[in-house]
């Protein structure tokens, strides 16, 4: 068997012990003159880089629902001002008609008035023109029966005051 072999597992090597704890040491010294420093800056770079990521995204997330709240609110104003708006239509078209109602109230009420003078002007005509007619048959009426005794002008005179007496 070999003598390597045959060693076991628990037996310490003083002189392989030696040179691995040489080895460890020599590496520990280089990792920490030319690595750790890099390895602690990038590790302070990344956990200061996530800090702001989060205090980024905290304030975002801030300035979103400061947004929201603002967009909601002018929601409600803009709401409000339709509805107003609404109303003041609805109470100018209520205006309007009711002023359209008056005017055609005006405008029929007019009309009447007018109807109401022309039939009591036409009235007034279709009486004087009864009187004339009257007076003039109730003149040739009585110069048939006077046989003319009197002239035209002076019966018709007499029939015109006899008509405006019975007035």
């Amino acid at each position: 068997m070999n003598p390597v072999f045959a060693q076991g597992l628990l037996d310490v090597d003083f002189g392989l012990f030696f040179w691995v704890l040489i080895t460890f040491l020599l590496f520990l010294f280089l990792l920490s003159k030319f690595a750790w420093k890099p390895i602690l800056n990038a590790l302070g770079e990344r956990e200061k880089s996530i800090r702001e990521s989060l205090e980024a995204a905290e304030k975002a997330k801030s300035e979103a629902q400061d947004i929201s709240l603002k967009n909601e609110k002018v929601m409600k104003e803009a709401e409000a001002l339709s509805q107003k708006i609404r109303k003041e239509a609805q109470e100018e078209a209520e205006a309007i008609r009711a002023d359209r109602v008056e005017k055609a109230k005006e405008e029929a009420d007019k009309l009447l008035h007018q109807a109401r003078n022309t039939i009591e002007q036409e009235k007034k005509q279709a009486l004087i023109e009864l009187r004339k007619e009257v007076s003039r048959l109730a003149v040739e009426a009585a110069s048939r029966i006077l046989d003319e005794e009197l002239d035209e002008k002076r019966n018709k005179k007499i029939v015109d005051r006899y008509i405006d007496e019975l007035n």
